[in-house]
């Protein structure tokens, strides 16, 4: 269990520093207790997916900081970085003197957080782990950084873009087994529980990676018994052209989604991070998996 900073503490440690009292209590999405200031105006964002939804919900004036690779929108480029939010620089953390650090709990280490706690840093916690939880995190940022409205109207249209595709998939029974891998070598995919499986299972595919959990391995062997109908490839870690993303799966003629010129090459930004862009890929998924229903998808 985190540390709780009582409000009178957290009052005391920002009399030192350019934060605001009164405070307020608020439960973040790791169920923690957390006392805030009311209007918190020096924050630090500690993983790129944050400062992301801090700019989409349009109080990018109150970030002073974020991690390596915020590199969405352009802007969040020039902020200051504190290191990697899987290695937080606790010092260039002080250094820029926030009232509020935005922390994920999938990714940033607890006794960072911890640490700053004891420090008289408040610490906000998000924990997203499907669409619902990103829709309650950017609710609550929303509430946390004075910006409810935008956040409102964020989620709002979300919920709408969803609802198209499944109103749009209807009762149909195909579901294509579909495979998605996540870089050009190993041959690494997404399995039950994260992002992309339910991106798959919302665009009306069948992933055949949710007989496990987490990011599965697989051989050509596997994927020769397993014969995806579609399959999508997406480079996480950059680098890899479109040509060398395909080059893999097209020594195997004789699957299914290589036969039928299903392969298909996905921009990772669309799917590697929990923000309001997954609607974006959703969107992609479905042109890929049902193009009979949502149109061509465009040529790569």
């Amino acid at each position: 269990m985190l540390r709780k900073l009582p409000a009178m503490a957290l009052c005391l440690a920002l009399l030192l520093g350019p934060g605001l009292c009164p405070a307020r209590t608020l439960v973040d999405q790791a169920d923690r207790s957390v006392v805030l200031p009311e209007r918190p105006q020096r924050v630090v964002s500690l993983a790129p997916s944050i400062t992301e939804v801090v700019f989409a919900l349009g109080r990018q004036d109150l970030l002073k900081g974020t991690t390596q690779y915020s590199d969405d929108p352009p802007a969040a480029k020039e902020l200051p970085r504190v290191g990697s939010y899987v290695r937080l620089d606790i010092e260039k953390i002080l250094a820029l003197k926030p009232d509020l650090c935005l922390a994920i709990k999938d990714g940033n280490p607890l006794h960072s957080v911890t640490r700053l706690e004891e420090l008289g840093i408040p610490v906000y916690v998000v924990d997203p782990h499907n669409l619902a939880g990103i829709i309650g995190m950017i609710t609550g940022l929303g509430e946390v950084l004075g910006a409810a409205e935008p956040a409102t109207k964020i989620t709002s249209a979300m919920r709408a873009r969803a609802q198209r595709i499944a109103v749009r998939l209807g009762s149909s029974p195909s579901r294509p087994r579909v495979f998605f891998q996540i870089d050009a070598s190993p041959i690494v995919s997404a399995g039950r529980g994260t992002f992309i499986d339910e991106l798959i299972n919302l665009a009306g595919g069948r992933n055949l990676a949710a007989a496990s959990e987490g990011y599965p391995r697989f051989s050509w062997e596997e994927l020769l018994r397993l014969d995806p109908e579609v399959a999508i490839v997406a480079s996480m870690a950059g680098g890899f052209s479109v040509a060398e993303l395909k080059a893999g799966w097209q020594k195997w003629p004789t699957l299914t989604a290589v036969k039928n010129q299903r392969l298909h090459v996905i921009d990772a930004s669309l799917v590697d991070r929990p923000t309001p862009r997954l609607l974006d890929g959703l969107e992609a998924f479905a042109r890929i998996i049902h193009p009979e229903i949502f149109g061509v998808p465009l040529a790569n």
